[in-house]
């Protein structure tokens, strides 16, 4: 909620933006646009005030590195972000010569925000005070509501049953006489009512009556209440925003305008100044308390005379102004929704990957763990690209996980849990492959010369306190060494990187040093075979003599029967391992296979443990 209220805060900024940008269109467009579009611009902009609590994907701006800078103006740390690392605690226990050393530091959660919560706090008690208004004065409409009684003037409801045939209204809609009004309204939703003052009835005029009922069931015509609605809850929801207050109030003038407009389209030349004059002599008697949730003709004398300009200054429009106008309308709508994904207070990707599959690549039957050795993954009579669905709970007992291999001879997939296998969290070491081809590319380090001189500091493992080397770093995860590559290579190169690659969420706006251990960038199993079966083909563009300097220092076991290729990743928060990585791929002389375990616990959830995971299924099923 911390971290919702401050991407919340700057998404007003934008939106107070947007309001005066359609302001100015308005103005540059009053001359093209009907008065009906104009009222229909600001439902765009009602549209826009829901982007904020839509989790949408951000395409076109990095929304989240500002929100990063306004977090660190206000000394706020960022959401998922470690507020430091400590080297206090070792290595997970391996013997020195395992051929897997997974050495990790832990870094701290993430501390809520005092300054977030106290805004999120005003925020909802500012809606609280809105909606105890909103309720008074639903109460008062309801009292109203209670005291009317059904009208009673036969030449009012005969002049009534006309104006509603006129304008081809073959709802039944009640109308009532009341005596606690000064102007008629019409209320509700699903049950639209028209409640008229008894003054105007028992001083009946059938001009004036016959305006004043066209007027209102314009409101209904145009579905005016759902649109009033959704104005009182944008009211509430951005009760500390001036300019949606304004926008609001010119969008109500606008209603009344356009509804003016539609009676006047009904009307002959020579009525518009009657219907002017009704408007002025009804001036003395509008309502000075109007309701939340009705529509009617009162207004103020400074909206008043804004309408009297218009119904001066009317004129039908011609089929040239109506396509003119419908070409300028359609311009604003596009332009505004350029608008939509820097709106998202989420201001980041998607928590889970959207694989693109059909149901057709599915295979309905499912393979147990109790019977995996015996069955036969790689079926020849599997048709290409399928995706099947493995039962492999029984190796990961005690862990929320996924297991996915992908087979690239016969493209099938094997997932165990679809679910976590489109879920994204932190790489963790596993990100340091990326890591060390980006600074192969850049030159920074080459094949033969990967040599980085340590800079001193004491770290908590032996294998860290020396100079590196590629593969030595690699094999011995060392994060100084790719931490330094990272820095040599630039905020936007990197960040460039990043998205060449799609590597995951894309999103390095934390920490420069640490975005990739348990805090901005994530990224799913699925997305890491994806990555490597591009590393692996060379499908992303980068030079062979890389890739293959990558490769060689990730290479784990060589044999007549092929190579094993893989990297750990372990998150550790607050000393406890709660995030465990695997992947990699098995490269033998006539197929690859490429494979991602990933766990999470409270604790001992590794990437020690989740390559024990790994190896035992890929043994069980003869693939390693």
């Amino acid at each position: 909620m911390s971290d919702f209220i401050l991407h919340f805060l700057l998404c007003n900024v934008l939106i107070s933006g947007i309001i005066m940008l359609l302001l100015f269109f308005k103005w540059i467009g009053k001359n093209s646009l009907s008065s009906r579009m104009q009222y229909h611009l600001w439902l765009l902009l009602l549209g826009l005030l829901v982007i904020p609590f839509l989790p949408l994907s951000l395409h076109a701006f990095h929304f989240s590195h500002i929100f990063s800078k306004f977090q660190k103006l206000m000394g706020i740390p960022g959401a998922g972000s470690p507020a430091s690392v400590t080297n206090t605690l070792g290595a997970i226990s391996v013997d020195s010569s395992d051929w897997l050393n997974d050495f990790v530091l832990s870094v701290n959660s993430h501390s809520p925000s005092v300054v977030g919560h106290l805004l999120f706090g005003i925020w909802i008690a500012g809606i609280f005070a809105m909606l105890w208004l909103v309720g008074k004065s639903l109460l008062r409409l309801h009292a109203i509501k209670s005291s009317a009684l059904p009208l009673q003037s036969q030449a009012v409801r005969s002049l009534y049953k006309r104006c509603l045939y006129e304008l081809n209204i073959a709802k039944d809609i009640p109308i009532y006489s009341t005596a606690f009004l000064k102007s008629p309204i019409m209320a509700g939703l699903f049950k639209p009512c028209i409640y008229l003052p008894i003054h105007l009835v028992s001083d009946y005029c059938e001009k004036d009556m016959r305006y004043m009922l066209l007027h209102e069931l314009q409101h209904y015509r145009h579905k005016d209440a759902l649109a009033g609605y959704f104005m009182n809850l944008a009211g509430v929801i951005y009760w500390f925003n001036p300019f949606v207050w304004y926008a609001l109030r010119e969008m109500k003038n606008d209603r009344e305008i356009a509804c003016d407009a539609s009676v006047m389209l009904l009307l002959k030349e020579e009525e518009y100044e009657e219907y002017g004059n009704t408007l002025i002599r009804f001036a003395e008697k509008i309502s000075l308390t109007p309701f939340s949730f009705a529509s009617g003709m009162s207004s103020n004398m400074k909206q008043l005379k804004k309408r009297m300009i218009h119904i001066a200054s009317f004129e039908k429009p011609t089929a040239q102004k109506k396509v003119k106008g419908v070409v300028a309308f359609l311009l604003t709508a596009a332009l505004l929704s350029g608008f939509v994904p820097l709106l998202s207070a989420h201001a980041a990707e998607p928590s889970h990957y959207q694989w693109n599959i059909s149901p057709e690549d599915t295979l309905l039957e499912n393979i147990s763990s109790e019977n995996i050795s015996s069955k036969t993954i790689f079926s020849e009579n599997i048709s290409s690209g399928n995706i099947s669905l493995v039962d492999l709970s029984a190796y990961f007992e005690g862990y929320a996980g996924s297991f996915v291999l992908y087979d690239l001879k016969n493209d099938i997939w094997n997932i165990y849990d679809i679910e976590h296998a489109t879920a994204r969290v932190s790489p963790d070491s596993t990100y340091k492959i990326y890591s060390a081809l980006f600074a192969l590319e850049e030159g920074i380090i080459t094949p033969e010369d990967s040599y980085l001189a340590w800079n001193g500091e004491n770290y908590p493992f032996d294998a860290w306190n020396r100079d590196q080397t590629l593969n030595s770093a690699m094999s011995a995860s060392v994060n100084w060494y790719f931490q330094t590559l990272d820095k040599q290579l630039g905020y936007a190169r990197l960040h460039h990187y990043i998205r060449k690659i799609g590597y995951g969420n894309k999103d390095i706006s934390s920490s420069r040093d640490t975005f990739w251990m348990e805090s901005s960038l994530q990224i799913s199993p699925i997305e890491q075979i994806e990555l490597l079966k591009n590393l692996q083909n060379n499908s992303l563009g980068f030079a062979p003599e890389n890739i293959h300097a990558v490769k060689d220092s990730i290479r784990l076991f060589s044999s007549d029967t092929g190579t094993f290729y893989g990297k750990t990743g372990t998150g550790r928060i607050d000393g406890k391992d709660v995030n465990g990585w695997f992947i990699g791929f098995i490269e033998t002389a006539d197929n690859t296979c490429f494979f991602a375990v990933n766990i999470g616990a409270k604790d001992n959830a590794s990437g020690k443990r989740a390559a024990d995971i790994a190896l035992s299924i890929l043994s069980d099923m003869g693939i390693w």
